[in-house]
């Protein structure tokens, strides 16, 4: 099947940078949708002009309405990084589209900073939570971000500032390879640039001395979440990630998610992973919202409701971790939903949650280990200068692959 779509990446120097045979396909157009911007951009012809629908779902509607035309949609860049030609792609047969590639935002920025685009972090903060930004928070990390508005960098400089990242240096590029092109430099903690609306925002991240360490592989120490003392520990917190496995896109459930403390370490440990927090209490709930929120996982999904009921119905997980409400009626519901290679973590503390996980472990295999922690406490006061070996309770594990 031929392609009767064409989705084109223009830059600020419009048609003039676009190659030939590209320039001819917007000539040639019957239908141009896009942005007002991009359509001033590529002024030329007679084609018919559409403008974004509202709302944006609605655009895989308006292209099919006018398939068997020659159509082209306008994008910023390069179409499939973040941009709106992989939300096409999903959509329609990839056979019927022709992408036209231009030099992106990233290639631009990375370009003006004389920076190498393997040794940093790309990621959008358009049309998406500015929290998202903060799980990238690290010393000597250089970040380049896609801005939702004027703003945007000034909220990333809060967020900086907050963690002890404040000396950052922070430039945003605006209008790049164009006439109006602007550019605006200064640190975190003296912010004060009014910026268009549009822009990118690069990062070269400093840290203070006392700065937050918040690394992307798990077991962030316990005092970074907001809880009420009933929380998977920093210890038993990592070895269980380790046997969750999160991967890019992987969607979690975290039953009995308390404070979500797994949930969230989860969603920071890979790109784009996603999870689903099961908790009967709303006050762990609002907890586990408020901890994603500080940690730079905004899009963790709670839901209220006890299990196994609370189970029914949600998509399919890639992994599944049951840290309360353990019961056999659970495991079930959990390990048929469980997707192939689908990972099943349960800790339990209680002799009775134990018996259950080796009754499990009989039956169905897989890892069952007893995992012991001791902490330092000072003995006999304050001022005692002495110290000792305080056990947390012990938790058995079981750990399953579903082949």
């Amino acid at each position: 099947m031929s392609a009767w779509l064409h989705i084109v990446g223009i830059g600020e120097d419009g048609l003039d940078g676009l190659t030939p045979a590209t320039r001819a396909v917007v000539e040639a157009a019957q239908v141009i949708v896009g942005g007002d911007r991009h359509q001033a951009l590529a002024n030329v012809g007679s084609a018919k002009r559409v403008a974004w629908p509202s709302p944006f779902d609605a655009l895989i509607g308006v292209l099919k309405a006018h398939k068997g035309q020659r159509v082209v949609v306008l994008a910023t860049g390069d179409p499939l990084w973040y941009s709106v030609g992989a939300r096409i792609g999903r959509s329609i047969d990839p056979t019927e589209i022709t992408y036209h590639p231009q030099v992106g935002a990233f290639q631009l920025a990375a370009a003006r900073m004389g920076w190498s685009m393997a040794d940093l972090e790309t990621l959008t903060v358009h049309g998406r939570p500015v929290e998202q930004m903060i799980a990238f928070i690290q010393p000597d990390q250089r970040l380049l971000i896609l801005t939702t508005g004027a703003e945007t960098p000034a909220q990333i400089a809060r967020f900086l500032t907050a963690r002890g990242f404040g000396r950052s240096r922070m430039v945003v590029l605006a209008a790049m390879g164009g006439e109006n092109e602007q550019r605006f430099e200064g640190i975190a903690e003296s912010w004060d640039h009014e910026v268009p609306p549009f822009n990118t925002l690069a990062v070269e991240c400093v840290a203070a001395p006392n700065a937050a360490l918040l690394p992307r592989v798990p077991g962030l120490a316990d005092d970074l979440f907001e809880h009420d003392g009933t929380m998977t520990k920093q210890e038993v917190r990592a070895a269980t990630l380790s046997k969750l496995m999160p991967m890019r896109g992987a969607l979690l459930w975290d039953v009995g998610t308390g404070c979500g403390s797994v949930a969230v370490e989860w969603m920071r440990s890979a790109r784009y992973a996603r999870a689903i927090g099961i908790e009967p209490r709303a006050d762990r709930r609002a907890m586990a919202a408020a901890n994603a929120l500080a940690l730079g996982v905004p899009k963790l999904e709670l839901v209220d409701g006890r299990v196994p009921q609370a189970l029914v119905g949600l998509p399919a997980p890639d992994a599944v971790f049951i840290g309360g409400g353990l019961s056999r009626e659970t495991f079930d519901v959990a390990w048929s939903a469980l997707r192939p290679l689908g990972r099943l973590v349960a800790n339990a503390v209680t002799l009775e949650s134990e018996a259950i996980l080796v009754a499990l472990y009989k039956e169905f295999g897989g890892q069952l280990v007893k995992l012991s922690v001791h902490r330092v406490q000072t003995l006999g006061g304050q001022n005692s200068g002495h110290t000792g070996w305080k056990p947390l309770m012990p938790v058995t594990q079981l750990s399953l692959v579903k082949r």
